[in-house]
């Protein structure tokens, strides 16, 4: 196969179907060639590695349980399929499942370097990976539905009550992995370390209502006197909210770098959502950046007010203004003011989860009881702060469950 005939077959892989001429021929004159002999194992389920594969010639099998009594073939791929990329999403690199070799078999290999330098490249590719892996999960699904449909139609008569009980099981363990999936993808977004800045005191919490939540927050460096800090509150709950956090997450770090003004980042993350977001789902977002001095610029995006407190435990004002989520419409309104973080004092930014938590008898917490809870604890450190803010939420809930995600960010300028 020439090098014109990598670059159309690469071309048709759907997660790369978007990439221009020139892209394409990059991938296909640099990524390293492999040849596999029929039979050989080129992945096999549990190992780790950072690397998947593109089919050029030949035919593979993609086995669950290989070479054990539970041993299930999944499908069998020609030419022009993509295998493996589950361990690049995967923060662990474990594969789901092991490929076999059917045929003789040519392969350009993609390493986790090589994918995020493509990702770097090409922004706009978070949403097609989000949409591959989204139509792989529902296809995984599909063929395990198939697969369990013909054995119990097989095994009806004599085992027709143990069927259904194994079945189950099987759909039971397929969720979980999934479910862990889409968890790993979601801790992958949050930052792994805290931003350091003379003077200040920060942490951050959240807690997702179900296994895997809409909410999440990041830290983004733009120098040593200044980061950026963000909070975001996807429309819905579980992997959808997942998958669509992590497209909004790598737009708002680009968009980041590129703008000093909160607003126009956040404009032009709202410009991308709208060009690549064909699900209907929308974020509420507060991104801010805040300096040596205190002085805090941020634009709301249908996001709460962040709460600012002086050095007396007071709360200062803010703008009153609402703000309208990302994703929703071209012209957009928004909130951006800025503020300054006193000495001794604090800010306190937090999504809905919070304020909006709703006792038995269907009261919410809101602000009011929030600012005298901070008042008592503000002596505290920032990383206790949060987590008395959460036991203080959990109480007022009482037997009820926790009805949305919690996330909120403190910090504390000394003295």
């Amino acid at each position: 196969m020439n090098l014109h005939e990598q670059v159309d077959l690469i071309a048709h892989i759907p997660l790369f179907s978007s990439l221009p001429a020139l892209e394409l021929e990059r991938l296909a004159g640099t990524l390293r060639r492999c040849e596999f002999m029929p039979g050989s194992v080129m992945i096999r389920e549990g190992e780790r590695d950072e690397h998947f594969f593109i089919l050029l010639e030949g035919e593979v099998e993609v086995i669950k349980a290989l070479d054990t009594p539970d041993e299930r073939l999944l499908g069998i791929y020609p030419g022009g399929t993509m295998f493996g990329e589950m361990s690049i999403f995967n923060p662990e690199g474990t594969h789901t499942a092991s490929v076999r070799a059917r045929l003789a078999s040519q392969v350009l290999e993609m390493t986790r370097n090589d994918f995020d330098l493509l990702l770097r490249r090409n922004p706009h590719l978070s949403y097609e990976t989000v949409r591959v892996l989204s139509k792989r999960l529902e296809e995984s699904e599909n063929a395990t539905i198939i697969d369990l449909r013909e054995k119990n139609y097989q095994l009806a008569r004599a085992y027709q009550e143990l069927q259904e009980a194994q079945e189950q099981l099987i759909i039971k363990e397929k969720l979980e992995k999934e479910l862990d999936i889409a968890r790993e993808i979601q801790k992958s977004i949050l930052p792994d370390t805290l931003p350091h800045l003379d003077g200040f005191d920060v942490a951050a919490l959240s807690i997702p209502a179900r296994a895997v939540g809409g909410d999440y927050y990041d830290f983004i460096p733009l120098g040593r006197d200044r980061f950026g800090l963000v909070v975001g509150d996807a429309c819905d709950k579980g992997i959808p909210a997942a998958l669509f956090i992590n497209l909004t997450n790598s737009l708002v770090h680009v968009e980041a770098q590129r703008n000093p003004s909160p607003e126009a980042a956040l404009r032009l993350v709202n410009k991308h959502l709208l060009e690549m977001n064909r699900s209907g789902m929308f974020v509420c977002m507060l991104y801010g950046i805040i300096n040596l001095q205190g002085q805090f610029d941020y634009s709301r995006a249908g996001h709460p007010h962040p709460m600012i407190l002086d050095a007396d435990q007071r709360r200062v004002l803010t703008g009153s203004g609402a703000g309208m989520p990302l994703g929703i419409l071209d012209e957009i309104q928004l909130d951006s003011h800025t503020e300054t973080v006193q000495p001794g004092g604090m800010l306190v930014i937090y999504s809905d989860g919070l304020c909006e938590a709703l006792d038995e008898s269907g009261e919410e917490f809101g602000d009011e009881r929030l600012l005298a809870e901070l008042a008592t604890i503000s002596h505290l450190p920032a990383a206790q702060i949060c987590s008395e803010l959460w036991s203080e939420v959990q109480k007022f809930n009482g037997s009820q469950p926790q009805s949305d995600d919690f996330t909120v960010i403190v910090i504390k300028r000394m003295k």
